[in-house]
């Protein structure tokens, strides 16, 4: 049987109870916004966050909208969105578990097997174990469909080679999820399979890449003949794409509509303002210009992930709405990083030696172009619109419906 959360609630809370309880447990587990930044190393994050949300399930706040069986408490959206409101009244060392938590774990909610379930999700919720996603590849970015990365059946077992590239976290984590290429022979978004890899299995490597912002949050994994047991098969063998375009609506949600404010690099309207009452410029005309634009531009992304929201209570799949959410995220983290090294003016560029916070403005002006790579390329996302909002023609492609292994690569 699995482990599930300890919780004494046998009915349904009220918004207004669950908002407190929530309340009450940011109160003595995070730090409020208002008092100064906390700083993490890599290590104290990671642990910090298994701590926490192992804490959060021990309260019976974990895995909200998740089925008690498999460690969640079965509530729906709006209760999700109530604890959001809260937790951004916090600081808490949360970023290892954005992609475990928000594109991982509802594979395995709505694509794993039972079993998987049992195994995994319970885990998952607490932060026993924590996950990241296996997609980009050299040769194989924007067009993740377009990847090289083999899985072959060996008896009971899977054999995987290739590499990947740009996966955020593995440095710490536990699991992978990897979309591999089980039958070249179909044409490139076919004969792919979705597995579950333990990056401790002999044959993982993970190599760290460093970052113009001096960190290492990425990483490359060569993968060399890696065995894999049949039970760790995500979905039907061949059916990967299907789970790569789930996943992927999970990331753009998490990343544009949720309201978690863990997803997003950018400061809020409400920390810039506040930003600028410190320095007194918030009467400077051309900076409360930016303030508003910057507002507007988040009440309309509020609304954008309402709508998202909204669909899926509603039982229906997102559509090219989370591309628009997820640009227009990648837009506002840009905004937000140049109206706030504005507002710090000099000292957004130089500082003392000993402050460890001075690079801070700096570091998330180079970082943010970022936001418009990960999770999809801006350019993919108006591609996404132009053909499915807008209606225009999908650009010409000789090779659609060719086998794979005919495809010629670099």
């Amino acid at each position: 049987m699995s482990e599930v959360a300890n919780t004494s609630e046998t009915s349904t809370p009220s918004l207004e109870d669950f908002r407190y309880k929530v309340r009450s447990f940011l109160n003595t587990h995070a730090v409020p916004t208002s008092e100064p930044a906390v700083e993490w190393s890599e290590d104290e994050m990671v642990a910090g966050c298994r701590r926490f949300f192992s804490d959060l399930s021990k309260a019976g706040l974990g895995g909200i909208t998740y089925p008690v069986e498999y460690g969640g408490q079965n509530l729906d959206d709006r209760y999700h969105d109530v604890f959001n409101e809260e937790l951004a009244k916090y600081q808490a060392p949360l970023v290892p578990a954005v992609i475990s938590h928000g594109m991982c774990l509802p594979v395995i909610n709505n694509f794993g097997t039972t079993e998987q379930r049992e195994r995994f999700q319970a885990r998952n919720i607490r932060c026993d174990d924590l996950w990241c996603q296996m997609f980009s590849e050299p040769g194989a970015g924007s067009d993740v469909a377009s990847l090289a990365t083999r899985a072959v059946r060996d008896g009971d077992e899977w054999v995987l080679n290739g590499q990947k590239v740009w996966t955020s976290g593995a440095q710490y984590c536990d699991y992978g999820l990897c979309i591999a290429r089980t039958d070249p022979s179909q044409p490139k978004h076919r004969g792919l399979s979705m597995f579950i890899i333990d990056l401790s299995l002999p044959g993982v490597d993970v190599r760290p890449l460093r970052q113009n912002t001096g960190g290492a949050h990425f990483n490359e994994i060569y993968l060399t003949d890696v065995r894999l047991s049949s039970d760790c098969l995500v979905g039907a063998e061949g059916d990967g794409w299907n789970v790569v375009v789930a996943m992927l609506m999970y990331e753009r949600k998490e990343i544009g509509a949720s309201g978690n404010p863990v997803m997003s690099a950018r400061s809020s309207s409400a920390q810039l303002i506040a930003q600028a009452q410190q320095r007194g410029c918030n009467n400077d005309p051309v900076v409360r210009d930016s303030l508003a634009d910057f507002y507007i531009r988040e009440r309309i992304q509020d609304f954008i992930g309402m709508r998202i929201r909204q669909s899926m209570e509603a039982g229906q799949t997102p559509g090219p709405e989370s591309s628009i959410a997820k640009l227009n995220t990648a837009l506002l983290t840009v905004q937000s990083a140049d109206i706030a090294i504005a507002i710090a003016g000099a000292q957004g560029q130089a500082w003392d030696s000993d402050d460890d916070a001075g690079g801070d403005y700096s570091r998330s002006v180079v970082g943010a172009p970022g936001m418009g790579i990960a999770g999809g390329t801006n350019e993919v996302q108006r591609n996404v619109i132009g053909e499915r909002v807008l209606g225009l023609p999908k650009e010409p492609d000789p090779y659609k419906g060719k086998p794979w292994e005919s495809v010629p690569r670099s």
